[in-house]
């Protein structure tokens, strides 16, 4: 570069016009006028448009340097060249200030276009190369490496028109390989993470739609092709599987996940797996309802149209042609159990029942036939059944959004006495011990032990066989007559009115929990005492009576006949304690005649208590008295006759307010008895049973020892 108007520098950069921000290619989050349909629950629904892009346009381009005439210079030169740091200025207004090497733009320095295009950045030979920042008169900006004046490498372009911004690599000025572009930079809400070639979204990369749903998968083109997970937030959809040009094709699994009923946490939901073809259900598939009923076979746009096989609820099997979503003829199998292969289950996996132990009680000819009569009768309850396992399951948890809870050991006890089973001369613990498996004797009696759908129907299967088989008249169906009674009798009438001590208030369960994990050592410590040299270690009632003495827990509030019915309060004959001092009995039991004797032996005045106790210690009142209170409520019965005004009605309201303030206080004093019988009484008391027992035992020790010298 010499000095001189007219001297020019050589052209420095690509021969591409500079263009405005307004026509980046980066996807807008406007909507498209087409709406792709996918497949949903009949009717079916549709996609958003906001969730499928616009095609794309060119993005901001970098600046263009034809020969320019250098107006004038001041810096530093050698050999009469521009050498060193300095300012030119081109003819047209344009401006640079930086390093320069033997006439040429070269090192750091900012380049600025008369219409406000800034480069600022490294230069090489009059070239753009390095790390720069460009920034267009529209306050859109790039900043990141560039190559021979082309954008290559990694940097970040953030347009100020429409809010986009993509950050990652760029290949030869195209996004290319890796990168992340946000659709809206302040607020992050649409987004693509993932992989570009030449500016196109393809290869995996993940895909946040303005609506809240996402796709995560393969891409050809900027459209979701290959395997591929899509998920519908607010239509509670989701689908996983093959798609083609941006609908589902191929083999896939799509679910419809409905309203919770009565805020349980399952199945409220239907699922096809299966073909699908341009979006909709075509070719072989499965369809799972919501209800428990199930239809296998072929499909024709989105419709049952072929040979299949459709269960009802209630076990009831139709098999034949089916013609836009109709079967051509009635021909039902009436009660008889659904057709399969032997050794295959009609439930879904998560209600699979393991009942092995009892199928081996069975004649082996008899014993596929037995388990499915059983499966159809768990079927035509799975409603009822897995809304009794998500109430238990909650119970003693905070309430939860999604209600996801897993059911405990300690819940089925709980759903087990509420249902009255052990009125049947069987106890929890013989029952843990029908159900155990392969689970070690801690793992059958903790509390804590998960119980999984499938493996608490499995127990109430195993518990309708030992309480019912010797009632039922018929041999021929004797797991299904057994486990229907055991519905008919004691689950669905019971199931849900939670007895005993635990769980009979919400707020009150929260606090018992608490103390859970520590009486379960107390537990587990006691027995080991009373059970050695015995690996299965359990407790019996006298077992606990024993322990309440060892403790000194006794006095004159909490006697031990006081004692005795507590722990039998919820057995068949509460007056007949001496038939239940040889049973066992879980830590349910245990835990739950615990906050019992709270009751008794810290009791506190409530202000419902107080105020009857006041009202019993006034005077009787006079004849007189008793007249004039009866005038008085003969006039107030006349205004109670009168329209309700205004501030009569919110008097009501006070009142109610403070009925629910007196049961609040009702609480906070039975989670302060609780507190104080397990931190003031009992665990103070067992930890001394503990260091007297470790004395005496190191005493006898000794003593051993002596007399052997």
């Amino acid at each position: 570069m010499k000095q001189g108007k007219e001297n020019t520098t050589k052209p420095t950069l690509k021969n591409k016009t500079e263009k405005t921000c307004g026509n980046s290619d980066l996807p807008h989050t406007a909507e498209e006028t087409h709406i792709r349909k996918v497949v949903s629950c009949p009717p079916v629904l549709t996609v958003n448009s906001a969730d499928v892009d616009l095609q794309d346009n060119d993005l901001d381009e970098l600046p263009t340097f034809f020969n320019l005439t250098v107006h004038g210079y001041e810096g530093e030169t050698c050999e009469g060249q521009f050498h060193g740091e300095g300012v030119a200025c081109f003819e047209g207004g344009h401006v640079y200030k930086g390093m320069f090497s033997k006439g040429f733009m070269d090192g750091p320095g900012v380049f600025t276009q008369a219409g406000g295009l800034k480069y600022e950045g490294e230069f090489v030979c009059n070239m753009l190369m390095g790390l720069g920042t460009l920034t267009w008169p529209d306050a859109s900006s790039y900043e990141g490496e560039v190559l021979n004046a082309i954008r290559h490498g990694t940097g970040t372009y953030r347009c100020a028109n429409n809010g986009v911004l993509y950050t990652g690599q760029w290949d030869q000025g195209k996004r290319h390989r890796k990168g992340v572009v946000y659709f809206k930079q302040d607020k992050k809400t649409s987004w693509y993470k993932g992989d570009w070639v030449k500016n196109n979204r393809e290869g995996w990369g993940t895909r946040c739609y303005p609506s809240g749903n996402t796709y995560s998968g393969e891409w050809t083109n900027n459209l979701r092709h290959g395997e591929g997970s899509m998920r519908w937030l607010k239509l509670g959809q989701q689908y996983v599987g093959m798609w083609q040009n941006g609908v589902q094709h191929g083999n896939g699994t799509h679910v419809w996940i409905l309203r919770r009923a009565d805020g349980s946490q399952y199945s409220q939901r239907n699922q096809y797996t299966g073909d699908f073809v341009q979006g909709q259900r075509h070719g072989q598939g499965t369809f799972y309802y919501a209800g428990g009923a199930i239809y296998e076979g072929e499909w024709r746009n989105n419709k049952k149209h072929g040979r299949g096989k459709f269960t009802f609820e209630d076990g009831h099997v139709f098999e034949g042609e089916f013609v836009h979503d109709e079967m051509t003829t009635n021909n039902l199998n009436g009660n008889k159990a659904p057709t399969s292969r032997p050794g295959s289950s009609i439930l879904g996996p998560d209600m699979a029942l393991n009942i092995e132990c009892l199928l081996e009680k069975i004649p082996e000819r008899n014993r596929d036939t037995e388990r499915k009569e059983v499966e159809c009768v768990v079927l035509r309850k799975a409603r009822e059944l897995r809304s009794f396992y998500s109430f238990y399951s909650r119970l003693g948890h905070a309430p939860s959004p999604d209600n996801s809870f897993l059911m405990s050991r300690l819940q089925l006890w709980r759903l087990l006495k509420d249902c009255n089973v052990h009125h049947h001369s069987i106890t929890l613990t013989q029952i843990d011990n029908f159900i155990r498996g392969d689970e070690t004797s801690a793992e059958i009696h903790s509390p804590f032990t998960p119980m999984l759908l499938r493996r608490t129907l499995s127990c109430l299967v195993v518990v309708a066989y030992h309480i019912y088989h010797k009632d039922v008249v018929s041999q021929n169906h004797l797991l299904a007559d057994c486990f229907s009674k055991l519905m008919t009798d004691n689950i669905i009438p019971n199931a849900s009115h939670v007895k005993g001590f635990m769980f009979r208030h919400p707020d009150c369960a929260e606090v018992a929990v608490s103390y859970l994990e520590k009486c379960w050592e107390v537990y587990q410590d006691y027995c080991r005492v009373i059970a050695a040299p015995r690996e299965d270690w359990t407790m019996t009632c006298r077992h606990l009576l024993w322990m309440f003495k060892d403790l000194h827990l006794l006095d004159s509030n909490l006697s031990t006949a006081r004692l005795l019915q507590i722990i039998t309060a919820e057995s068949q004959d509460p007056s007949n304690t001496s038939s239940c001092l040889d049973l066992e009995i879980t830590f349910l039991e245990f835990f739950e005649v615990l906050l019992g004797s709270a009751e008794v032996k810290c009791q506190q005045v409530s202000p419902s208590s107080a105020e009857a106790k006041a009202r019993s210690d006034l005077p009787e009142k006079s004849d007189k008295a008793e007249t004039s209170n009866a005038q008085d409520m003969e006039s107030q019965q006349q205004v109670r006759e009168r329209p309700e005004s205004a501030g009569q009605r919110d008097g009501g309201k006070v009142v109610q307010t403070r009925g629910v303030r007196a049961q609040d206080h009702e609480v906070e004093i039975w989670n302060q008895t609780i507190h104080q019988f397990f931190n003031h009484s009992f665990f103070p008391a067992f930890e001394h049973y503990q260091l007297v027992s470790r004395n005496m035992k190191e005493e006898k020790l000794r003593q051993d020892s002596q007399t052997h010298r």
